[in-house]
């Protein structure tokens, strides 16, 4: 399988193949950052739709923080990993302290971001729901269920590369699923890019800026 060049490659193939939504203002192309707003940024900006960015923390194992037991989004709403919960036997309290951490987080984001900028309107809209890559699926998971909470028309998931057995999981909870690139060996969403630098808050607030 061939590697997307940088992020903002993969937005291009896939504003590609999100062609028929393109110029229309019921549909509103959301990131979740860092590393999904280069690529969005390319959809939002090939197809002239509006690009916000939508916040969700995942939540790390304590010691061993890569590996993701649930994430948070907007309104402290969480889902958790509960075979992860069960196996390492993670207590409430500890729990409790890695969702106080990743809400500063979440808010100080929020703040760096958006600044007293409203969150969009987005009841009946079209959602182009955007990330660079998907590994567990945690924080995609939250996002999908913060977002249907606010009661939009369709939710379109659009990711460059995803691990082949989430895309079955996640094809049943979006009305449309795209995903060029599904290989069953998945490591790490960066083996699948020949640049993987991560993204920096002053990136994501120039490309929010530029759209």
């Amino acid at each position: 399988m061939e590697r997307f060049k940088n992020r903002y490659a993969a937005g291009k193939i896939l504003a590609d193949l999100l062609k028929d939504y393109a110029n229309r203002k019921d549909v509103i192309v959301l990131a979740l950052p860092r590393g999904g707003v280069p690529v969005a940024y390319e959809i939002a900006n090939m197809l002239s739709l509006s690009l916000d960015v939508f916040i969700v923390r995942k939540l790390g194992v304590p010691g061993h923080e890569e590996l993701a037991m649930g994430a948070l989004a907007i309104d402290d709403m969480t889902v958790f990993n509960k075979e992860i919960l069960q196996d390492l036997c993670i207590s409430k309290q500890a729990i409790d302290d890695v969702i106080d951490m990743e809400k500063q987080e979440l808010h100080r984001r929020e703040v760096a971001y958006r600044g007293n900028k409203p969150f969009p309107v987005i009841k009946n809209k079209t959602i182009i729901l955007v990330d660079d890559g998907i590994a567990t699926g945690a924080s995609i998971q939250v996002a999908i269920k913060a977002l249907r909470q606010l009661e939009p028309a369709a939710i379109i998931l659009a990711i460059p590369v995803a691990e082949a057995s989430i895309c079955n999981k996640l094809t049943k909870l979006v009305e449309k699923f795209i995903c060029p690139m599904q290989p069953n060996n998945f490591f790490a969403v960066g083996q699948w890019y020949e640049e993987f630098n991560q993204t920096t808050d002053e990136e994501v607030c120039e490309l929010l800026k530029k759209a």
